[in-house]
């Protein structure tokens, strides 16, 4: 018996990269994405929810000090 596992739409996990290094992945979540390391360097963030991916983006670079802080 084969079984079908149906996901909704938009749930797959988007890889978040700075400097063309994974650091980790964002899954959506009722709030927005939510921010999951896959990079000791990015655990300052793990578990974070953003509005967008690009919050998310941000947030990794600049837990990265890859970008200064406004």
């Amino acid at each position: 018996m084969q079984h079908t596992v149906h996901k909704p739409a938009g749930t797959r996990p988007i890889a978040i990269e700075v400097d063309g290094e994974p650091q980790g992945v964002v899954v959506p979540a009722p709030e927005g994405f939510r921010f999951l390391a896959v990079r000791f360097n990015a655990f300052g963030i793990d578990g974070q929810t953003f509005a967008t991916v690009e919050a998310a983006q941000l947030a990794a670079s600049r837990a990265l000090g890859q970008v200064a802080t406004q």
